[in-house]
């Protein structure tokens, strides 16, 4: 991400210029087209890499998908699918009008209530069985937050079934989910009770199911607890970063985001830990599904992973009316954005450059060097020794972490390649003519373009770990190989 200030780390929204439109998903297609030609830090990028003749029909392509467009949703699908000729990340195209209705209360019981299936069993009895289970199958009783519910099989058919529930429209003995004997085959019933077929179930050790995007914890029958895979599952569905001791050699840092509103919460924890980091060999930092935020966010941690002086490579700010909008806002604004009055002086003078410059790429660094060297005082005797934990998750920030993290000699990555979405960043988001859609692009190119480009590629750990080795072993695997 842009390595000057704080300030170019928050996303912001304006509203859109004039453009003349009758807002039918071709009018927007149009708009969304000369938008991001002409204001999009990566769009030229892209043009000379792909050629001409590829966007040209690429557009042909998408117009005539567009003709046939039936809804709004459809054409907000179709609209994210022709931004993705440019790149994976760092772009967006969202319907505000949903947004809106997203906002509204919703009724506390759907009408598809009176249709739902009910599970008859003696509950009493059937509690009474799954306690005295010894098999580690997928029957028993599971928690996922609002519910508790309990999986039992009929005939080839497993159902699982409410016993409580925090959710008002569903209640005692009423089917949550169901699947055949073999897992090939199911349906998840959402909180709106909505079906969505099971594509992906699994049972993890012995107390942890997961279904789709869920997982469930058992309740009964009690097993042992299986160290690592809790150790895994406390990391994986952690909404804010903790600090672990997985023995006496070795602590687990897990940071799920590095979104600006966690920093505190980053730095709280190193704080808290700040003795036991110092007086532990290895440290193993997870931030898998870590999908960036702000730089800043990682600050605290670098003293602890520096061996030596680290290069970052800067980025530059493409200047247009639209794009310039954002550092006048800020100016405009600072109070809204919790910036210091201070720095109203820089965002004047950053404006008054960028505006001077219009159509150019621009750095906004006083000294004018492409490179940032980070040098401190000392480097810190412990850890000795730091595995960091990464996969295809990991984008934007996160990889702006790692890029400074790798050049430390007490580093190494384990895990796979990530996102790649990195290059081309800091998103402005814009409102539609009609607002009815809001485009969000980039305003920022790296200086690394493109002798060391990210974006497509990734950044690849030291420690391939292969499928042989299933997610929930891979802080086991990094504890292993530090020790």
């Amino acid at each position: 991400m842009l390595k000057i200030k704080t300030l170019f780390l928050i996303f912001l929204s304006s509203s859109s210029f004039s453009f003349a439109q009758n807002c039918t998903c071709e009018s927007n297609f149009q708009w969304v087209k000369k938008t991001f030609e002409e204001n999009d830090a990566g769009y030229q990028y892209m043009i000379d890499k792909k050629g001409i003749p590829a966007y040209q029909a690429h557009n042909n392509e998408f117009l005539s998908k567009i003709k046939n467009v039936k809804s709004d949703t459809e054409c907000q699908q179709t609209l994210y699918e022709w931004l993705k000729f440019f790149r994976s990340g760092h772009i967006s195209i969202k319907m505000i009008e949903k947004d809106n209705q997203q906002a509204q209360p919703q009724p506390a019981v759907s009408a598809i209530d009176s249709k739902t299936e009910t599970v008859k069993l003696d509950l009493k009895k059937f509690e009474k069985e799954v306690v005295s289970k010894k098999d580690t199958d997928i029957e028993g009783i599971w928690e996922v937050d609002p519910y508790t519910i309990g999986i039992k099989k009929f005939g080839d058919v497993y159902k699982g079934f409410i016993i409580k529930s925090g959710a008002e429209n569903w209640k005692p003995y009423e089917l949550k989910l169901t699947f055949n004997a073999d897992k090939t085959k199911g349906t998840y019933y959402l909180r709106n009770k909505t079906g969505q077929e099971i594509h992906n179930m699994r049972l993890v050790g012995k107390n942890y199911l997961e279904i789709n995007d869920f997982t469930m914890k058992r309740v009964s029958p009690k097993f042992e607890k299986e160290e690592g895979i809790e150790t895994y599952y406390q990391a994986i569905l952690a909404q804010k970063p903790f600090l672990k001791e997985l023995n006496k050699t070795t602590l687990l840092l897990r940071i799920p985001s590095f979104n600006g509103a966690l920093k505190k919460d980053i730095d709280s924890v190193i704080t808290a830990n700040q003795s036991k980091i110092e007086s532990t060999e290895n440290l193993i930092i997870d931030i898998r599904y870590n999908g960036g935020g702000s730089d800043n966010s990682f600050s605290k941690i670098i003293p602890y992973l520096y061996t030596n002086p680290i290069r970052s490579v800067r980025t530059q700010l493409y200047s247009t009316k639209l794009n310039n909008q954002r550092m006048l806002d800020f100016y405009d604004n600072y109070q809204k954005y919790g910036m210091p009055v201070e720095e109203r002086e820089y965002l004047k003078k950053a404006y008054d450059k960028l505006s001077k410059n219009l159509g150019k790429f621009v750095s906004l660094q006083d000294d004018g060097n492409i490179v940032g060297i980070n040098k401190m005082d000392k480097i810190t005797p412990y850890p000795k020794n730091v595995g960091i934990i990464i996969n295809e998750g990991n984008g934007s920030t996160a990889e702006e972490f790692l890029l400074a993290a790798k050049q430390s000699k007490k580093v190494k990555l384990f895990g796979t390649t990530t996102a790649g979405v990195l290059d081309i960043s800091n998103m402005y988001f814009v409102n539609s003519p009609c607002n009815e859609f809001k485009l969000g692009y980039s305003l920022s190119k790296s200086f690394r373009i493109p002798d060391m480009a990210i974006d497509g590629k990734g950044i690849q750990p030291d420690y391939f770990i292969d499928k042989t080795i299933p997610d929930y072993q891979w802080i086991d695997f990094v504890n292993d190989v530090l020790n």
